[in-house]
């Protein structure tokens, strides 16, 4: 037993260091997803003829094996496997003999690799979208305990507008839903089957592809074989983009938090064991975390353009280059996942300084209220606008609590209707349940037992 493709000859030790990459390492996340997908197509097999009920029996005994193994670490994958595929193959094949040999008729490691990383992407983005709901529901209790804490607007980072807390942490939220959206998107996009494709053109079998895609829980076959190919890496960048934006909010809210937990705002209190120390400054408690989470926007960024730098000029068909986008999209999404728990954590944590908010409605904060005043009583608004701006240090303080009542318009700081966003919170985490206890279902069936074919690093 050697390399899938082994023939009469050997590869020069440095172009089989150079192909094979991080290929071998990199499969273990994927192992569990190749060997759920391996049983699939080997029950389709064992339908059409291709396998006997004894041999289907014996290499579901051995899939199993291996996810076991893969469970505790004990399944190792040598480079000069190549990849996790024919480390399962030369398994199965030590195990059962003549059937392991049988159970890649009908597929290629394109369309192998492919479904597998659908798999694992798959239980990605309900993870992904799991979570992120929880920062929302956080964000949404967050938003109704201090909707009516005033807080300083700023435009500018200058002085703007009385605000409020309640404002601040619902916008996140609905922001947030939004971009989960397009998240469902990539999800529903990704939830199609590309095995029975092969090497980008079908084979002269019987294939039963709708059986495979039933036995896996997707919710259809990608139609199109070269199609199915073709899609490698441009459906990691789907993703990516998708969990790209999410990490753009959640980089605009790491850096609103860094910036007024600083003592010269003081509006929020990060928690400590959000923080780390200095080496030489004693007193220093440094947000880290939240900086770090800034800046992994950057690397979720980097690898999705690194896919698509990868993809872009390709000729239709497989191209060993789809090899390179595997490390960018494990990579990217862990990193997503990772500040996606990061930045719950810190809304679980801090603390609100309603003092220091409120020492923040200096006069001008009012100015847009005054000019709106003299407009109830009758002035044009572009000439309230001159009045109150030529006479900016006549104007008086007002009440932030009744300013901010005031506005109740919808949306607005006196009517944040939180009701929305909790009904899009609901609809679409019984979305994300419901398609998790499916999928559950399907694979515990398949295998016989439960399995996580994704498993996250954080």
């Amino acid at each position: 037993m050697g390399k899938l493709w082994q023939k009469n000859y050997d590869l020069d030790a440095q172009v089989e260091k150079f192909t094979v990459g991080l290929d071998y390492q990199l499969d273990q996340h994927l192992l569990a997803a190749d060997c759920a997908a391996s049983l699939a197509h080997a029950t389709m097999l064992e339908k059409i003829g291709i396998l006997t009920g004894d041999e289907l029996a014996a290499l579901k005994k051995g899939l199993i094996e291996i996810i076991q193994a893969g469970q505790n670490g004990s399944f190792p994958i040598r480079q000069a496997d190549e990849d996790g595929h024919t480390a399962i193959e030369n398994y199965l094949t030590a195990c059962t003999g003549d059937a392991g040999k049988k159970i890649h008729t009908g597929r290629s490691r394109n369309d192998q690799v492919i479904v597998a990383t659908r798999l694992y992407a798959r239980g990605f983005l309900l993870d992904f979208m799991k979570n992120g709901l929880t920062l929302v529901k956080n964000l949404l209790a967050f938003a109704e305990e201090h909707q009516w804490v005033p807080m300083p607007g700023r435009t500018h980072m200058q002085i703007a507008m009385p605000s409020s807390v309640g404002l601040w942490a619902g916008a996140y939220a609905e922001q947030l839903l939004d971009d989960l959206l397009l998240v469902r998107t990539a999800y529903e996009i990704n939830n199609q089957c590309p095995l029975g494709s092969a090497a980008s053109y079908g084979v002269p079998l019987p294939l039963d592809r709708e059986l495979v895609a039933e036995l896996l829980g997707f919710t259809k076959v990608q139609n199109n074989v070269l199609y199915a190919n073709n899609s490698r890496g441009k459906m990691e960048s789907i993703i990516l983009d998708a969990v790209e934006q999410v990490i753009l909010t959640l980089s605009k809210m790491a850096q609103d938090l860094i910036l007024f937990s600083m003592p010269e705002f003081r509006y929020f209190t990060l928690p400590d064991n959000l923080c780390s120390g200095s080496s030489i400054m004693p007193q220093k408690k440094n947000p880290c975390a939240l900086e770090l989470l800034r800046a992994k926007a950057s690397t979720v960024a980097a690898c999705n353009q690194q896919i698509k730098g990868i993809i872009k000029a390709l000729p239709a068909g497989y191209n060993r280059d789809f090899q390179e986008t595997k490390e960018p999209f494990i990579r990217g999404v862990n990193t997503g996942l990772g500040c996606m728990k990061i930045m719950d954590l810190a809304i679980r944590k801090v603390k609100v300084n309603e003092e220091h908010l409120r020492a923040g409605f200096i006069p001008e904060i009012y100015a847009t209220d005054a000019a709106l005043e003299l407009v109830a009583q009758g002035m044009p608004f572009r000439d309230a606008y001159r009045e109150i701006g030529l006479n900016l240090d006549k104007l008086k303080a007002m009440d932030p609590d009744e300013v901010i009542r005031k506005k109740t318009h919808t949306g607005a700081t006196g009517n944040l209707r939180l009701d929305k966003a909790q009904q899009a919170h609901a609809e679409l985490l019984n979305y994300v349940e419901s398609a998790e206890t499916a999928i559950a279902g399907k694979i515990k069936s398949l295998v016989g037992m439960e399995v996580e074919l994704f498993t996250p690093e954080w």
